[in-house]
């Protein structure tokens, strides 16, 4: 979910960056899109805490390994798979987008590592800035037209939940709660259970055993509400797998005597 990332390592998605200029893009358009191809071979997405209540909805929300922990969207559990979205990345049912990818392919970076101020970019390989005859004006008359006002401030406010998802994310680390999860699903007919890994989650008995003050405390700073969220969130977990079986996207069925290890997470 970085904003800020270094030339060698762009965010997700990103095949680049490059920022918009009235100067170098005076007859740029932007052009609308009915799909997201990047999608179809994607099983997680970030995501931000202000999104835990709409996402939970329809993902498992879980959160990422290694440094640099975020939560995660999963749209599928194994590596290339995501039951939400055909080859093309349509989606295919009513379910909530996240934030990450209806800024596609917009966000705001730092030109320069001390650079003080954040820059609108844009990703020049994603097809969808350029010069169009269709799509909306990027400059009228030099200036940022209303489209890429609009642009601005979503990307601004994305920055900002960002910013809150962050904080959350040091503050959940520093209550020990987190944990390394697994999880294990036995499919109707199949020798051995297939074993999800390579992602983190909280640890319901440590969080039964708060203390009241703990407790307390995680209550009014709104924590314990997004905390729920991703735990009731992680039920999903199995209806993923369900349409994952149902697509012919299922991982291959362990021979008796072995489990079937996989990596869910991005970290």
């Amino acid at each position: 979910m970085a904003s800020q990332p270094a030339p060698s390592a762009l965010p997700i998605f990103y095949g680049g960056l490059e920022p918009l200029s009235s100067n170098v893009h005076p007859n740029h358009r932007n052009r609308p899109a009915d799909r997201a191809p990047f999608l179809a071979n994607s099983h997680a997405v970030p995501i931000t805490i202000d999104e835990f209540v709409s996402a939970q909805r329809y993902y498992p929300i879980v959160f990422s390994s290694g440094e640099g922990n975020v939560p995660l969207a999963l749209m599928g559990l194994n590596e290339g798979v995501n039951v939400f979205v055909d080859a093309d990345g349509k989606v295919q049912d009513e379910v909530y987008i996240p934030a990450y990818v209806r800024r596609y392919p917009y966000m705001l970076a730092r030109l320069a590592p001390d650079a003080e101020e954040l820059s609108l970019c844009f990703d020049p390989t994603s097809g969808l800035v350029g010069e169009f005859d269709e799509g909306d004006t990027l400059f009228e008359d030099g200036k940022p037209s209303e489209t890429t006002n609009n642009i601005l401030k979503f990307c601004e406010e994305f920055e900002l939940s960002a910013q809150r998802t962050a904080n959350f994310m040091t503050d959940l680390k520093a209550t020990g709660l987190l944990m390394d999860g697994e999880v294990s699903i036995q499919p109707p007919g199949a020798p051995q259970p297939f074993l999800y890994r390579g992602f983190q989650m909280v640890d319901e008995e440590k969080l039964r055993n708060l203390s009241d003050e703990e407790a307390s405390k995680l209550h009014k700073n709104g924590m314990l509400a997004l905390i729920y969220a991703h735990l009731f969130s992680v039920q999903l977990i199995r209806d993923v797998f369900a349409k994952q079986m149902l697509q012919g996207k299922g991982p291959q069925v362990p021979e008796a005597g072995t489990e079937a290890g996989h990596r869910v997470g991005n970290g």
